[in-house]
C-alpha cells in the first residue's frame, strides 16, 4: 500500500492501485486521465480536494460506479484515514483491489451498503 497517495477525488482508491505504477495521484501533473475526469473537473469548480467532502449525494463520473462511490460515502461518513485504515487492514488480509486488470475483492457488488460492511470487516456477507 501506497498510502501518501490516498483516495483520488473521485473516492478510488490511489493508494492500492496497480494500474498505473508511475501515477502520483489525480492531484499529480502526470495522472494520466486529468483529460477526461468529470469528477476532478467539477471538484476543483467547487474548490474541494475531494468528492467526498461534497456535500451533494452525487453520482456522475466515476461516481456511477459502485466502487468509488461506496469508497466516497464511506469516507463522507467515517473520514477518509478510517477508510486507508481499513484498506490497509484488508490488504493485510489478503484482499486485493485489483486482481483482474482494474477489478478485485471490492468490485461485483450490487449495493453499496454490502460493499461498506465489507470494507469495515473485510468478510463478504
Amino acid at each position: 500500500m501506497r498510502r501518501e497517495l490516498g483516495i483520488a477525488r473521485c473516492g478510488l482508491a490511489c493508494c492500492l492501485c496497480t494500474e498505473h505504477e508511475t501515477c502520483s495521484g489525480c492531484d499529480s501533473e502526470g495522472c494520466p486521465d486529468s483529460g477526461w475526469c468529470e469528477n476532478r473537473k467539477c471538484s476543483i469548480e467547487k474548490g474541494l480536494l475531494h468528492c467526498y467532502a461534497c456535500e451533494q449525494d452525487c453520482k456522475k463520473g466515476l461516481l456511477s460506479k459502485l466502487k468509488p462511490y461506496g469508497f466516497t460515502l464511506f469516507a463522507k461518513r467515517y473520514g477518509v484515514n478510517r477508510l486507508l485504515d481499513c484498506l490497509e487492514e484488508n490488504e493485510k488480509r489478503g484482499i486485493v483491489y485489483h486482481r483482474e486488470g482494474i477489478y478485485g475483492d471490492y468490485d461485483g457488488f450490487d449495493d453499496v451498503e454490502k460493499l461498506i460492511e465489507f470494507i469495515k470487516s473485510g468478510k463478504r456477507g
